[in-house]
């Protein structure tokens, strides 16, 4: 049986017993009905896990046993960064927690001219703060040890001005663009990406030559326009699908 997994951002390391932090202890206790003498995963974000077992609860607290510390990881063999204009509703939530599914190491939100949420400071602040519980979250589900950094929100151009690394693969996806993904050279083994994805108005042409000039290639995705919400994750799973992980079962199909 698949045992429950807990991000605790905790010292572990050489630790026999711990109370689980708040949030954790919550869902264990109340949603989970999780008893004395379950079993359940810890990790705390930077790699590996940690079995334990639960000693007591007491009122909202979660005591457990540290046990045993496993060698466990499912990160992907390539590092992607999605640059995501920011999306409304709850479609930036859907990305986020999907994109770490499909093996991204980091997310950078950003404003775009198109973006139709506008945030002020401290809302932006607040929501950030949020797409990173969600984060979690999605690694707590998928198996993930290692949580992706998700980037405080800021502009798209100022994000462009940047200096990006030369050993940096840098896609965009534009409709209509002579370059697919099969048709470039492909990305170096643990090599890095960075993947720009524009709002639900796409980008403006002021960006879209600002982003060339950062070194983006255009690239499509066959012959249909994607929704925002739609184009970072196909793209994702393409990218795992040619050059990262999606590989590893083929030769058994």
């Amino acid at each position: 049986m698949r045992m429950n997994r807990f991000y605790c951002p905790l010292p572990l390391e050489n630790t026999s017993q711990l109370a689980l932090p708040e949030a954790a202890a919550r869902h264990a206790s109340r949603v989970l009905r999780l008893r004395e003498g379950d079993d359940l995963i810890l990790f705390d974000g930077h790699g590996g896990e940690y079995v334990a077992r639960i000693a007591r609860i007491e009122r909202a607290q979660v005591v457990v046993n540290v046990l045993e510390w496993r060698d466990a990881e499912c990160e992907a063999p390539i590092r992607v960064s999605l640059v995501q204009g920011l999306q409304a509703g709850e479609k930036m939530d859907m990305t986020i927690q999907k994109a770490v599914e499909l093996g991204v190491s980091r997310i950078v939100p950003v404003k775009s001219q198109r973006s139709v949420v506008r945030l002020e400071r401290e809302r932006s602040a607040r929501r950030v703060e949020h797409w990173r519980a969600v984060a979690i979250a999605a690694c707590e589900q998928c198996g993930r040890n290692r949580v992706p950094e998700v980037d405080a929100l800021m502009d798209l151009v100022q994000w462009l001005d940047k200096p990006g690394g030369e050993e940096i693969m840098r896609l965009m996806l534009v409709p209509g663009s002579e370059h697919t993904l099969d048709s470039i050279a492909p990305v170096a083994p643990r090599g890095q990406i960075e993947l720009l994805i524009g709002p639900e108005g796409g980008l403006a042409m002021e960006e879209l030559k600002k982003a060339e000039q950062a070194g983006f290639l255009p690239i499509r995705l066959g012959p249909r326009i994607l929704r925002t919400e739609t184009a970072g994750l196909a793209a994702l799973a393409a990218i795992q699908g040619l050059w990262g992980d999606f590989r590893e079962g083929l030769h058994h199909v």
